[in-house]
């Protein structure tokens, strides 16, 4: 692999991927607290509608980062940049 490709490839194991997990954790946790204000408010209509946003955000943000982590992987195997490095956990094979 050319000096290009291990240095994208690092950037993505090292760099990208962390963030991309925690922003599923933030959304993940948004979405938690979405459905906590929705049953928790369950008498009071304009909570219970703040609740519901919140879910909604939370799936939406749900879908856009696993679709960009979805977008990494599949641009990092198109152009072969994987190759020895384990995508997961950044270990040589």
């Amino acid at each position: 692999m050319t000096p290009a490709g291990k240095l994208i490839s690092a950037l993505a194991t090292y760099i990208l991927n962390p963030v991309i997990g925690v922003m599923i954790a933030v959304a993940l946790l948004y979405f938690i607290w979405g459905v906590v204000q929705y049953v928790r408010n369950a008498d009071d209509s304009a909570a219970r509608e703040t609740g519901s946003r919140h879910i909604i955000y939370g799936i939406i943000g749900l879908f856009i980062m696993i679709s960009a982590f979805s977008i990494v992987k599949v641009i990092l195997n198109s152009f072969n940049l994987t190759e020895g490095v384990n995508y997961v956990d950044g270990v040589k094979k």
